[in-house]
Order: C-alpha cells, then structure tokens, then sequence
C-alpha cells in the first residue's frame, strides 16, 4: 500500500514519544497497523511487548483484523501474535486483574445497565438514599430509581477524575465507600471500578503480595503503548497509561482534539491539546487528508472544526474518490416533524438504487437501506416522528443500540405478557396486541402461548425462586408461539422477519440485564418488579443506550445518536431536527452531579455539563459520517423552547457546497445491492463450539442476541476452573499447593451467585472433593507445567479471529507436551466438540509458540465421570483447520442453517423453540 508523506512518517517514528492528529477518515488504522508492523520488524521485540487500545471492541477488531493481514503478508507466521494486546482500556483491565491477581478471578462485570439496576436494587448499601443533594442550600436525599442514574455519575466522577476529597463531606465518603464494598462483596466491577483497581494495584512497589505480578509484568513485558482516539480518555484512563509507561515504555497516542465527544462522561480534551508540552523529545504528525468523504462533505467539516478557537491547527484536504455532485448536499427547512420524516422517506426512497463506489476502481452497485443513516441529537426525544413514518411505509429500519426498543410493536406485545402474569391486563388484551403486531400469528397460537404464562402465575410456597425464571417463561413462551424469522410477513425487498428477531433477541437481552441482579428475589415480588421496570423505568435505562446484541446487520436504515455513529460511516447521512437548544444542546436545569458533589472539587467541572465547543466537536462528527450525501434539515419542535432554527443549520446554509432546495432527481439507477463488509468478529471457542454444533443456534444467541435462562449452578465449572488456574501458576513459579489449602482455595474463588444456600454449599463441598482428589493424583506432575491459562489466537479467514484460553499446557514424564482441558458437569459438552476445541487449541499452540504438541487430554473434575487422552491427530488437525475456514465463509456469507432434523444438539440447546417445534412424545 503506497502511504502518503504524512502517514509514512507516523509509521517510522519508534523511538520518540508520538501524537499523531488524525482527522476524520485519515486512515488512521492503517497507519497504526503498519506502525505496527514496523515495531514487530525489532528482533528484540516480541508481540506481548506491544499494547494497542481501542476506544471500542467494534475498532478493536477492526485493528486487530487490519494487524494480522500486515504481519502475516510481511513475516508470515509471527510467534505469539495472540499475545499482543489490541483492545480497550476496560478489556486490558479485566485481562490483566484476572491473569496476575487471583482475588480477582472470580469478579463479573455490570454493563451499565447492570450496574443502575443493582444501584437501585441495594439503594441503601450503595449509598444512592443515605446521599444528600444540595438545592437552593437544602439537603435532599436522592431516591430509588429516580436519581440513581445520578448517583452513578457521581460515583464515577469520584473514582475516575482528581477530585480534590478534602472538599466532599463526610457522608459522601461514606457512601462510596459503601457503594465499592457492595461491588467487592458481590464479586462484581462495574466499568469504573474496574480501572480504579488496576491503576492502584499497578501504582503499587513490585514486591507487594498482590500486586507484585501485575506490576512485574508491566516492568518485564510491556515496552511499547498505543493509544487510539486519545482525546477521549479521562483522568483515570490517563493514570494507567502512565502506569503502563512507568518502566519507560514508548508511548504513541492518536486522535482529533476535533472530535472529543464524550467530555459528559469525563473526557479531558487537554489530554491531547497538552501531550506536546506534557512529554520530552514528542514528534507530532498530522493526517489531515480525508480519504472518505467527497470535498463537498470536507468543505462543510473543515468550516465547522474552525469555529472553535481552542484546537489544534490542522486543515482537512479531501483525498479519496468520492466525487462531489451539486445536489449531493442539502440543508432544507420544514412545517413540522411529520413534513420532515415524510420528506426523508422521500429522499431514501429516491437515492436507493443510485449508483455508489465503495472503492476506487471497483464496480458500482445501487445503495440500498443499510446505506442510508439518520443521525440525531437524542433519538429518545426526536426520532418519534421518522420511526413513525417509516413503519408507515414499510421501510426497514434498526435503532442503534437499544434506544427506543420499547416502541417497537412485538416488544410492546412481550411487556403486555408481563402485565399479564402480574395480572394488570387480561388475556385477550395480549391476544390483540401479539395480533396487531402482524406477526404471522392466530389466536391459536396466542392460546398455547398463554397457557405457558398462566403457569408462571402460580407462585407456589416452598419452591426454590430460581426455578420462577422469567428468560425461561420468555422463551417457553415464544416457543409456544411457533414464531419463525421466516413466517413473518414482509414488505416486498424487505425482511422484516430479521428485524423482529433481532428486537426480540433485544428484549431478551433486558430480561439477562434484570435477572443478573434480581435472579434471587422472591418470585411475585420479582415478576411485579419486573413488570413495573419495564413500563416506568426500562425505557429510560435504554434510552440513548450505547449497549448493542449480536453482530447482526440487516439491510435496513440506521437511526442512532451522533454519539453512537462515533467510528462509522454510510453513503448517505442524515442529521434533522436541527434546532435551537437541541443541537446545539442547550444546559437543563434540574438536579446534576453538581448538586451532590461541590464543583470546586473537580478539575474543569464545566466539562461535565457540557460547553458549546463540545456541540461544535458533535456536529463536525456528525457531518464527516457521510461519505456523499448529507442532508440537513429543520424543523420547528413542539415546545417554544426547541421552535427555533439550529445555529448550526443556520451556519450550514450558508455554506457553498449546499442547497437549500432539493434539484430534480438523477434517472441513472442501478438494482439496490447491501454491501456485506466482512464483520470483524472476534469469536471465543466458548462461541465458535455453538457454531459447530449448530449454525442457526449461532445466529440466535450472538447475531439476535437471545440469552438462554440463568442456571442455579451458574459459576461452578468456573470457580472450579480458576481454582486450577491459580494452583497451576503457582506451580509455574516453584509454589507447590498443599494439601491443606483446597478448601481455602475453593472459598478465595467459589461464586456461585444464583445458588440458594444449600446448592451454594453441596456446591462447594462437591469443588473442596475435586481439587483435593486433583491434588492428590496430579501433585508430583505440577511440576511440569508449561503455562496456564495460556492466550492463543487462530486466524481464521478474512474477518474472523479465534481467541481461546488453554487451561493447561504441561510437559509429561514421557517429554511429549500435552494440552489440557478441565471439565466439569457444569462445562460438559459432546464429545466430539471437545475434540474440535482441543484441535483448535492446538492449531493456536502451534501459532504463538511454534511448536506442536503431543497429545490432548480431558481431565474430568467430577468423581464418576471418565477423562480422556489422545494423541494429536494430524488428518483431524487438517480437518479442523478446514472446518474453522468454512465457518468463517459460512459467517462472512450470513448462511447460517438449521439443523437438517432434531437431534441431540437440539435437546441441549436452550433456543430450540425458536429453530423447530420439538417433536411429540
């Protein structure tokens, strides 16, 4: 690939501390690929010396994807390529936590949505009611479910940015300390505490007990650090940088002070406005040619970066192919919302089928829905109308995230089956509106269905609660139903049956969010808990959600935030409502972090509130989303307040490159063709197996996102797994495990938080049982362990990358080297996947150390069950590596099968009733 002048020089400098300024659509993950690459040319360097984060997983894959094709086109097979870091800051965190810091292994992680309901759900333990806002010089107590999305920023703030504690009173304190022993005692990091822990663990001496590894990991491995969109990070995400270059580790950050977005969750933009000044001996480069967007777009994005003073200089060049067209660009006014949704419609239904080039010198195709992109200030207060009319018409959309998933009608219909087990509504009120969901069902089908919710309705006593288990009742339910992603009637050129999976797929995704923290609660109470969450608060939880499922792209137009279409692009954006005190947003009044915390407590407070510069920084991101076409519109709002026009759309007028009116359509048109990018999917083999086992099954849970129901038992195998984990790292250091340390080891790491407390404890008498009879038959072999918990990477094709976790690699008296799996009944799967898992195993062996091992083995923890060992079978070993590129086909390609009768899998599998209908007795 020929690089220009710019991107040549980023990529060279090695040595010296490095900011590259990257402008939208600079190519800039080319760039720290090859930079990358140049980094791996070192003899000395070894890949587990580099770590490279990513704002994102999405960009982590991406990176990842772009990474292996370089190395593997410049050296071929690089040894230990799987022990390079690319990923985020969070995902560094828990790796490292849970690789040196046993205490850790058996911590879970809330997403955000997790972390509120359990905020709400111990509201006093958390500190959310024991905690005082201060109004008009008043104290006033925060309250459940009301401010406990702002009791959470404010825990945040406190752990994350440098506030000054000799500012907060003594019960704010207090309540974050309780709030971080309630985490801790539940075994749970929330994504904050998650880097709390780890940068003061790794501030720590490298002779401390717990933190010693961590820490002399850093120290012996980590010698260069890569920082993507860097204007983004905040004052904790800057501390571990620091610690990670504390033992003088090459520090490179990228990105656009431009595009600083998220100052509300912390941002420093002075991060990157300030890293020259900050370091010795900095090169900084700037990428400012655009290779995205027509000049046209480039135009228009420049003139919006200049209108903040504050910035770094640098002018944005237009450099790719897209070619402006006059028309291409509008800026365009309306009566009313309604006038403005059916315009858009309009404009969709007359660009599907333009021709497009996605690349230079390729073959243009016609755009079709997934080509199109509406991008809103709030989705949640704006996009009412769009959706409307888009329903209306029949036009496939999909709401980024889980936004406005409760608007959808077949999730409406799922809540109006909770109201009903609560018995809020009656039966028939279900019936209609599963039937006004034009689905593809009868009443017939409705009357088996409800017969699965009668049967939650009885709360029987003495009964253990786990067996109330609402994700089972949802999917027994939908199984009742016979409701099939083909049978549900589509507009022509539209496949709605996709889209209605995919937003069931979502709503089983807030049950799993729910059960997490509510599994244990008494049934009725759960259930009515359940209920009222989705009518009154749900909605609000998801309501501008960065949270997404699966990997699913339908062919169907985008509406999403600005801030979530952070990293994207499409042919054609959209950016309405575009009015005064909406984009720009103007300050709310109402309760705000400020009220609890003093804001003389925290550096650059303003930042949190927002500022203008920060709109102009959304609006610029906005723009540059688009590749050709870019449509700004206005409308009055319904409130006076938001009746106003849109400075922003005001300054976009009068730009050159726009029209205020749109010109008469062009009659080139091609038939409309979704371009099906290769998705960068990262697979664990825990997710590849379900492939193997069954392709449709696959695209249910991680395509659709379906959960299958919370287990009792849930945690065992693993607890019993991290139990081997420390035993065997231990042994790697000459730290051979006693006898008389099972049960203390099965208590550091047993967790099993949806147990009731006589399973939790024939749990942990049936774990103390296999690590002593383990310990017993295998202590002379500990010894000879090579690793444990050993990273190790397959590349399977373009897109798709395997990443598995080898339990135990140990050396045997015979010197042959043998690869070890554990199981437990918890873990058990058919046979002849373990043998593929083993393979796939060995396939990564062999590509992070270079050699092959012996034999593979099956030790089986349980008492009465068999282990097995084989010797590694070539031709199977061949096969495997063929199965695996043709699972990466078959995903690349969306075939995705079911099975071709029932079966075994079918038996096991949790989401059969969504495949085929189980056969009779």
């Amino acid at each position: 690939m020929k690089y220009t002048e710019a991107q040549q020089a980023a990529i060279v400098t090695i040595d010296d501390p490095l900011l590259i300024v990257a402008c939208a659509g600079s190519g800039k993950t080319q760039v720290i690929s090859q930079r990358i690459v140049e980094i791996l040319r070192r003899p000395e360097v070894k890949p587990a010396n580099i770590v490279a984060f990513t704002f994102t997983e999405k960009a982590a894959a991406e990176l990842k994807e772009r990474v292996t094709n370089l190395v593997t086109a410049e050296f071929g097979n690089v040894i230990g390529l799987a022990e390079l870091y690319i990923g985020t800051m969070h995902g560094y965190a828990l790796d490292a936590l849970q690789t040196h810091v046993a205490e850790t292994f058996k911590y879970g992680v809330l997403d955000e949505i997790q972390t509120r309901l359990l905020i709400d759900r111990h509201s006093r333990a958390s500190g959310l009611t024991t905690t005082d806002a201060i109004v008009n010089g008043q104290p006033k107590k925060l309250r459940r479910y009301v401010n406990s999305r702002l009791y959470m920023q404010v825990t945040n703030i406190l752990r994350e940015d440098d506030v000054d504690r000799s500012l907060l009173s003594d019960e704010l304190i207090a309540a974050l300390n309780g709030y971080r022993e309630l985490l801790h005692r539940l075994r749970y990091f929330d994504y904050t505490e998650l880097l709390r822990m780890a940068v003061d663990l790794l501030a720590e001496d490298e002779q401390d007990p717990v933190a010693g590894p961590l820490v002399r990991h850093v120290r012996d491995d980590i010698r260069y650090v890569v920082v993507d969109e860097y204007q983004d990070t905040n004052p904790v995400q800057e501390e571990l940088i620091e610690q990670l270059c504390r033992f003088g580790a090459n520090l490179c950050v990228v990105g656009d002070d431009d595009q600083t977005i998220y100052q509300w969750r912390g941002s420093a933009v002075s991060n990157i406005l300030t890293f020259v000044d900050r370091r010795v001996g900095v090169r900084r480069v700037t990428l400012d040619d655009n290779f995205r967007s027509s000049q046209g777009i480039v135009a228009l994005g420049q003139a919006v970066a200049e209108l903040n003073p504050e910035r770094l200089g640098k002018k944005m060049v237009a450099a790719g192919h897209q070619r402006f067209d006059r028309g291409d660009m509008l800026a365009l006014t309306f009566d009313d919302a309604d006038d403005e949704a059916r315009w858009i419609c309009d404009r969709i239904g007359r660009l599907r089928g333009t021709p497009f080039l996605d690349e230079a010198g390729g073959e243009p195709r016609g755009l079709s829905w997934s080509d199109f992109a509406v991008l809103f200030r709030s989705v949640s207060k704006d996009a009412g109308p769009l959706v409307q009319e888009m329903k209306r018409r029949e036009i496939p959309y999909v709401i980024k995230g889980l936004t406005r998933l409760f608007d959808a009608p077949e999730v409406q219909a799922c809540v109006m089956c909770f109201q009903y087990v609560v018995q809020e509504i009656t039966a028939e009120d279900v019936t209609t509106a599963w039937l006004a969901a034009d689905l593809g069902l009868t009443r017939d089908d409705l009357a088996r269905g409800i017969a699965v919710l009668d049967e939650a309705r009885i709360w029987t006593a003495g009964e253990r609660w786990g067996t109330y288990n609402i994700q089972r009742t949802y999917l027994r339910f939908l199984e009742e139903l016979r409701i099939r992603e083909e049978t549900v009637p589509s507009a022509e050129g539209t496949t709605r049956g996709e889209l209605v999976f995919y937003n069931l797929g979502k709503f089983s995704q807030a049950i799993s969010d729910f059960e997490q923290i509510y599994f244990q609660s008494d049934p009725q109470r759960k259930y009515e808990g359940f209920t009222k969450w989705l009518v009154y608060q749900a909605p609000d939880y998801y309501a501008e959600s960065d949270a997404d499922v699966g990997y699913a792209t339908p062919d169907a137009v985008t509406i999403a935030t600005v801030h979530q279409a952070k990293g994207m692009q499409w042919p054609a954006v959209f950016v309405p409502a575009l009015r005064k005190n909406r984009f720009p947003g103007r300050r709310q009044g109402g309760l705000n972090v400020f009220h609890v915390i003093p804001q003389a407590a925290v550096p650059d407070a303003d930042r949190y509130r927002g500022t203008e510069a920060d709109e102009i920084r959304l609006f610029y991101v906005a723009i540059t989303r688009a590749q050709k076409y870019l449509a700004l519109s206005y409308s009055p709002g319904i409130s006076q307040m938001y009746r106003g026009r849109s400075s922003f759309f005001d300054f976009a007028t009068r730009n050159p490159y726009m029209l205020t009116a749109e010109p008469p359509s062009r009659a080139d048109r091609l038939v409309a063709r979704a371009r099906h990018e290769v998705p960068e999917v990262n697979l664990s083999f825990s997710d590849l197996k379900y492939f193997f086992e069954c392709p449709y099954q696959f695209k249910l849970r991680f395509l659709y996102g379906f959960n299958p129901p919370i287990h009792e038992a849930l945690g065992y195998g693993k607890s019993v797994h991290d139990v081997m984990a420390e035993i065997h790292k231990r042994a790697i250091t000459g730290d051979i495990v006693s006898d008389f340390e099972a049960e203390e080891l099965v208590d550091r790491h047993l967790n099993a938080p949806f147990a009731y407390p006589k399973l939790r404890e024939q749990l942990r008498q049936a774990a103390i049982r296999a690590v002593t009879r383990y310990l017993d038959e295998n202590r002379a072999r500990l010894p000879q362990t090579l690793y444990s918990e050993q990273q190790v990477q397959v590349h399977v094709a373009p897109g798709i990358t395997v990443d598995g976790r080898i339990d135990l690699i140990r050396r045997l008296d015979t010197n042959e080297t043998s690869i070890v799996d554990f199981k437990s009944s918890e873990r058990a799967q058919a046979d002849e996947i373990t043998r593929d898992q083993l393979h796939v195993y060995v396939v990564g062996y062999e590509e992070l150390t270079g050699e092959r091992a012996d034999l593979v083995e099956v030790l089986n923890l349980d008492k009465k069950s068999d282990s097995k060992r084989e010797v590694v079978d070539d031709q199977l070993l061949s096969d495997i590596r063929g199965k695996i590129r043709h699972a990466g086909e078959d995903l690349r390609a969306n075939h995705l099968p079911r099975l071709a009768s029932w079966c075994g899998t079918c038996e096991r599998c949790d989401l059969a009733g969504l495949c085929r209908n189980r056969p009779s007795a």
